[in-house]
């Protein structure tokens, strides 16, 4: 339902930035959370999905206020490879999952992604 490009604001309303990356699994329905930029040229912070206030036609609402957005750890992109387990799986195969699934990182989102984001020239992939 997120897309890139879209506006993020902090709980106050004020812009946070703009969405870069939604993560999760759309095909099994999972909401993991969301790479934000806060600026054109710095690095992307990842938003867990509990931190997610409302979800409106191209604006994201966090619960977090602006010094909560700063303390946001750098987001690193998931291997394609990751597989996300939902919660409502049975405990073993999360485990197993989390055990046998390696997880390697990808570099981050391209300057010329973020930039193109930004600007809302790109779309999705």
């Amino acid at each position: 339902m997120i897309e890139p490009g879209w506006r993020v604001e902090a709980a106050d309303g004020s812009e946070a930035g703009r969405v870069l990356e939604v993560t999760g699994d759309s095909s099994a329905d999972i909401f993991d959370g969301l790479a934000i930029a806060s600026s054109l040229f710095r690095k992307p912070r990842y938003v867990p999905a509990e931190e997610v206030e409302e979800i409106v036609d191209g604006r994201v609402r966090l619960r977090l206020d602006r010094g909560g957005i700063e303390r946001l750890t750098d987001f690193e992109q998931p291997a394609e490879e990751d597989v996300i387990q939902p919660e409502t799986a049975p405990v073993t195969s999360r485990v197993e999952t989390g055990v046998t699934t390696p997880s390697t990182r990808r570099a981050s989102i391209p300057l010329v992604r973020r930039i193109l984001l930004w600007f809302g020239l790109a779309g999705r992939r």
